[in-house]
C-alpha cells in the first residue's frame, strides 16, 4: 500500500511539473510573438546606414528557473545510463529564453538590441561540481540602439 501511494505521489508531482513547464513555455511562445518586431543580434555594428542614433544603452534580463524535484530524480537516473538529459536540456532553454525576453521588455521602445550575450550559472549546493543543482540563472545583456525618426 505504502508504495502505491509513493509511486501516485511521484507520477502526481511529475505531471504537474510537467503542467507548469507546458504553460510557462506557451508564456514564452506568446511574449516572443509580441518582440518579433524588436530584433537582437549578435553582431557588433549594424552595418552602414544612413540613421542618426539617438540614444545608445545597456539592457539586461535575468531569469532564474528551478528544477523541479521529479525532474532531478529522472535526471540522476538518466546520468546512470548515460543519454541526453530532457529535464535540463528545457530548464536551460527556458531560463535563456525568459532572460531574453525580459531584456526585450527593457528596450521596449529602442530598434535593435546589437551584440547580445547570454551568460548562464547553476545555483545551489556544490552546483560548481554538478551535484544538487536547484536552479539555474540565465542573464542576458546587449546594447539597445535607438535611431532618430
Amino acid at each position: 500500500m505504502e508504495l502505491i501511494i509513493f509511486i501516485i505521489l511521484i507520477t502526481l508531482g511529475y505531471v504537474s511539473g510537467t503542467i507548469v513547464e507546458k504553460k510557462h513555455y506557451r508564456s514564452i511562445e506568446n511574449r516572443e510573438e509580441k518582440f518579433l518586431s524588436l530584433p537582437a543580434v549578435t553582431i557588433k555594428k549594424c552595418g552602414p546606414t544612413t540613421k542618426k542614433v539617438e540614444q545608445v544603452r545597456l539592457v539586461s534580463g535575468n531569469a532564474v528557473i528551478s528544477v523541479d524535484y521529479f525532474k532531478r530524480i529522472l535526471a540522476g537516473l538518466r546520468n546512470v545510463f548515460g543519454g541526453r538529459v530532457k529535464s535540463y536540456e528545457s530548464l536551460i532553454d527556458r531560463a535563456r529564453r525568459e532572460a531574453i525576453l525580459r531584456m526585450k521588455r527593457e528596450a521596449l521602445f529602442s530598434d535593435v538590441i546589437l551584440n547580445i550575450r547570454v551568460e548562464t550559472s547553476s545555483i545551489g549546493q556544490d552546483a560548481n561540481r554538478k551535484k544538487n543543482i536547484g536552479s539555474i540563472e540565465a542573464f542576458a545583456y546587449g546594447t539597445a540602439v535607438t535611431y532618430r525618426k
